[in-house]
């Protein structure tokens, strides 16, 4: 090995190996396939090298039910994730507001694992609280009601008997009529209340947050511990393109990585 070639793997080998990777709020979509094939670049190329892949919410537009699993647009995502799974890589996911309808057939075949809202863990000495972040937005009383409605159980096995391009429609209405709302909405009401954060941290003291959902990407530093929000992604729109994730390495180093 010439000195060169020696002084390049040394320099890699003196990387801190790459534990968790944390994305959200990709939105996939068809009729964004440029955003798309950023994602399976950045599976193909950056999560096969870590050991675990958390995904936080809204890696979909939206999910209308497991039964629509095979479409040839979800089955590229899913035969990617497989990929991965089956190299070795750990996958996590938490639901976002436009996927909570991903289910046990979407895990196996994925060979993902389904996680609550929040969840916390310990990796390279950092205490971790993990979620999509829509449920710290509680000064927007009316999407607060909302997802209390969406989330049950019992609501869900009811939306989930209606047909499947029905179940299409009335999400497309749902959206439409989500865009118009927001219209109206301050963007103060759709970021994080300041109190719902600081009771989480209180909840997990000497955690790291981290969560998406507000497209706010920043970190920041609060009284009660650190949060990270994750970027969004959108490749397709050529004047703002953006996108990235978290990385997590064995020193406990956290980095943002970019598009």
């Amino acid at each position: 090995m010439n000195s060169q070639a020696h002084q390049q793997q040394s320099s890699v080998e003196a990387q801190p190996k790459s534990v968790a990777l944390f994305v959200s709020d990709v939105h996939l979509s068809e009729a964004l396939p440029r955003t798309t094939d950023q994602f399976l670049d950045f599976l193909h190329h950056h999560a096969i090298h870590t050991e675990r892949l958390y995904l936080l919410g809204d890696l979909f537009e939206y999910w209308a039910g497991d039964d629509d699993i095979d479409h040839p647009y979800h089955h590229q995502i899913i035969q990617a994730l497989r990929e991965i799974a089956e190299r070795g890589v750990q996958i996590f996911w938490i639901a976002g507001n436009r996927d909570f309808l991903v289910g046990k057939s979407f895990a196996e075949r994925t060979k993902t694992q389904l996680l609550e809202d929040p969840s916390t863990l310990l990796l390279a000495n950092r205490k971790l609280i993990l979620s999509h972040g829509d449920h710290l937005c509680t000064d927007d009383v009316n999407y607060m009601a909302f997802r209390s409605l969406v989330r049950q159980e019992n609501w869900q096995q009811q939306f989930l008997t209606k047909p499947l391009a029905e179940r299409k429609a009335i999400i497309e209405s749902m959206r439409q009529a989500s865009s118009s709302a927001q219209q109206d909405k301050s963007m103060e009401i759709m970021d994080v209340n300041a109190s719902a954060v600081a009771a989480l941290h209180q909840q997990f003291p000497n955690s790291v947050l981290i969560h998406g959902h507000t497209h706010r990407h920043a970190i920041h530093d609060e009284a009660q511990g650190l949060r990270y929000v994750l970027p969004d992604w959108d490749c397709d729109n050529r004047t703002q393109h953006r996108g990235g994730w978290l990385k997590l390495t064995q020193d406990g180093a956290l980095n943002f990585v970019y598009l």
